[in-house]
């Protein structure tokens, strides 16, 4: 007969919700990161992170310069707020916190979402980048602005959906420095890099979200 030890028995259900916990707990942390990366620029000065790859020229640019901190900063307030969202003990014990944290995510991603789409024109790397970094402005402001509005009209199952497909889009920001190291190691070429890390930082984000809504139980 064989001898079962119970210290080391997991079931499908518990190893699943380690899981998830891990996976939200390396999430979070990720989101933390990178949120607070924005403040670095005014610590260490602007010669520093993708400000290098831009030209003299677009650096001088008053407009485009508002528009960059009006992505980053607001970005990184989007990454910081979105994360304590997924808590289902936040969404249900403390409401009004959840409300107001989701007011803050709501206009901030929307203010970077924009400003995104602006800068998006010249963005390093030519027409493919600026290509994808734009459809990832788009996508990310209007699965957000779709998450907004379907909750002012009570409708929170469709609300939740489009949330993680924001958060998703939101999210590029995170893989976006996870990839683009790799991807200079390997293509050792900075802009074919940056023109691969526009598409690649978002479009599996979004796959994920979509396979994520696809489990989630049908109203």
């Amino acid at each position: 007969m064989e001898v079962i030890n119970p210290w080391t028995m997991t079931t499908p259900s518990s190893t699943a919700k380690y899981f998830r916990i891990s996976a939200w707990a390396l999430l979070s942390l990720l989101a933390v990161i990178v949120g607070l990366y924005p403040s670095l620029y005014f610590i260490l000065g602007e010669k520093f992170g993708l400000l290098r790859s831009k030209p003299p020229a677009l650096l001088s640019n008053t407009l485009w310069r508002i528009g960059f901190y009006a992505h980053i900063i607001p970005g990184g307030i989007a990454l910081l707020t979105g994360w304590p969202q997924f808590s289902r003990r936040l969404r249900e014990r403390k409401v009004q916190w959840h409300r107001q944290l989701g007011k803050v995510y709501i206009i901030t991603a929307l203010i970077s979402g924009l400003a995104g789409f602006c800068i998006g024109f010249t963005a390093t790397g030519g027409p493919i980048a600026q290509t994808g970094f734009i459809c990832l402005a788009v996508v990310w402001s209007t699965t957000t602005l779709l998450a907004y509005t379907a909750i002012r009209q009570g409708n929170t199952a469709q609300h939740e959906k489009l949330m993680i497909y924001s958060y998703a889009a939101c999210l590029a920001a995170v893989t976006l420095r996870l990839w683009l190291p790799l991807l200079v190691y390997e293509l050792h070429y900075f802009v074919i890099a940056y023109r691969v890390v526009a598409w690649l930082c978002w479009v599996p984000n979004i796959i994920v979200a979509w396979l994520v809504v696809r489990r989630m139980p049908k109203v």
